[in-house]
């Protein structure tokens, strides 16, 4: 009586891709939900002090500093620079907790995507580099996704 073949050589391949799909997603998240969140704390920083006092001294002199050197008018640069420490903050935070990863790495790539338009707008190159590879990363993680499983709140 001839045995059956085994479907163990075929399937083993798959859960371990599968796993490894999985480690380089949360990797990903981990990455992009850490620097995310410390860029946002940063933005509370002068001199190893942290403050909201420090916050708000910061972000007008970074929307002054790029009307003075751009096209953008103060207003703009004010309604994008003030709510921003605090925006990165939270998705860095949800990012690393995994709730709505979808949503959270898109609205965190957009928000990318505007710190990349002001920073063309001063033609700093080297910042749009680095937000570019951040978007990249984010993009990564936007299609390995699927293969959430340690998310606290998954799509």
């Amino acid at each position: 009586m001839a045995s059956e073949p085994s479907l163990e050589p075929i399937l083993a391949p798959v859960a371990a891709r599968r796993a490894e799909y999985t480690a380089a997603y949360w990797l990903l998240r981990l990455f992009i939900g850490l620097r995310t969140l410390m860029a946002g704390v940063e933005k509370f920083e002068n001199k190893g002090t942290y403050s909201v006092a420090n916050y708000h001294q910061t972000m007008q002199h970074i929307a002054e500093g790029i009307t003075t050197a751009s096209f953008l008018p103060l207003w703009a640069t004010r309604a994008f620079a003030q709510p921003l420490g605090y925006v990165l903050i939270v998705l860095g935070a949800l990012v690393l907790l995994g709730i709505k990863p979808r949503w959270t790495l898109t609205l965190t790539g957009l928000v990318y995507v505007g710190l990349s338009f002001g920073l063309m707008a001063v033609q700093e190159q080297q910042g749009v580099a680095w937000l570019g590879t951040y978007l990249g990363l984010i993009a990564g993680a936007l299609v390995l996704s699927r293969h959430d499983r340690f998310g606290l709140w998954r799509d």
